[in-house]
């Protein structure tokens, strides 16, 4: 067991620092999802690259165990959301791009789902703990949400946007 206050590194930075392509793209989507800074980009890219390299070793395996463990990584990412239906195959696996990591990320959600107007407002939101998941509080705008979770992302009981949002809809009535 390791230092319980030097908790291990969760991110990769990339090889060659000064790839102009590469800082050009990382630029983009770090404005795109409204990353704080390139560290959370680096995160996504370090769980996707542990994905792929599962799928990797999956295909060193024999056949009848290979087909087993591929039907267990296969759900899992299904239930992650990060596959679109649980009869994928690895091809479909080592296909996944980092945009897709950073689309399951509590940040995205809670702006896609229409809580917030930008992707730096719902940021916001998430921090200051205005968003939950089935009605606990969620501080972590990196969290990545599960299709079972995603639709319980709402705004928090004790936030004031849940209580304007109730009035609202009362007054829609």
């Amino acid at each position: 067991m390791g230092d319980p206050k030097k908790p291990r590194k969760t991110w990769e930075r990339p090889g060659h620092p000064w790839i102009k392509e590469r800082l050009a793209e990382e630029m983009e989507l770090v404005g795109q999802y409204g990353l704080r800074n390139k560290r959370e980009l680096w995160k996504a890219q370090t769980v996707l690259r542990t994905i792929r390299d599962r799928a990797k070793a999956l295909l060193s395996l024999p056949e009848a165990e290979r087909m087993a463990k591929e039907r267990a990584l296969v759900k899992k990412l299904y239930e992650m959301g990060l596959l679109e239906s649980e009869k994928s195959t690895i091809d479909d696996i080592l296909g996944l791009s980092v945009r897709s990591v950073l689309e399951r990320r509590l940040q995205t959600i809670v702006y896609r789902k229409g809580l917030a107007k930008t992707i730096h407002e719902a940021r916001q939101l998430v921090a200051h703990g205005h968003v939950a998941i089935a009605g606990r509080r969620v501080r972590t705008p990196g969290r990545l949400v599960t299709r079972r979770e995603e639709s319980m992302v709402d705004y928090a009981p004790t936030s004031p946007y849940y209580e304007r949002r109730a009035s609202v809809a009362q007054a829609a009535r």
